[in-house]
């Protein structure tokens, strides 16, 4: 139902999983297991898996902290957006990936919840697409010395605001692991 005209197609989208970005992110462990089990969900019912990976001068292309986490296994057929903003869609060729594909629907996991995964859904929705966030799929690290809430109250209210958001002609949605059906 996404405002785009010819993309009936659906993809999951994998945000910033790298070693740097969520090491010590709340319940790391179980957000990288629902991630992949996603993945292998998504590949067995011939989903396209589309890459998010950050750059930045604490995330230098090639360093150990840049790479994604070891549980994860990105497959060279599956493609990979290379970003230096928050946004997925700032300067980078992911508009175009998805157009190719004919991808009009995103579920979206990955890190850190209050910037890149915030930033990625807003910006998937004002250009028209359907926009599911798997609940239990994103994670964000401890930045309540810096005034922000607690992790868990980070991810429990973007998953609150984005179950009933709304815009003409396109779908916000939050949907746990288990519940994710690629094709309903």
């Amino acid at each position: 139902m996404s405002t785009l005209p010819d993309r009936p197609n659906t993809a999951l989208v994998v945000i910033d999983v790298q070693e740097g970005v969520v090491s010590g992110s709340y319940e790391r462990d179980q957000v990288v297991k629902n991630i992949s089990a996603l993945v292998g969900k998504a590949r067995a019912d011939g989903v396209p898996v589309v890459w998010v990976q950050h750059s930045s001068d604490d995330l230098v292309k090639g360093s150990d902290a840049w790479k994604f986490v070891p549980e994860l296994d990105p497959q060279e057929s599956e493609p990979l957006v290379h970003k230096t903003f928050a946004d997925s869609f700032e300067e980078t060729d992911f508009e175009e990936v998805l157009a190719r594909a004919g991808i009009g629907r995103l579920f979206v996991t990955g890190a850190q919840t209050d910037e890149c995964i915030r930033s990625t859904i807003h910006g998937a929705f004002v250009r028209g697409y359907d926009v599911t966030l798997v609940g239990d799929a994103h994670t964000t690290e401890d930045l309540t010395e810096y005034g922000a809430p607690p992790p868990d109250k980070v991810i429990a209210h973007t998953n609150l605001y984005w179950r009933y958001h709304r815009a003409p002609g396109r779908t916000a949605a939050v949907q746990d692991t288990a519940d994710v059906d690629f094709n309903g």
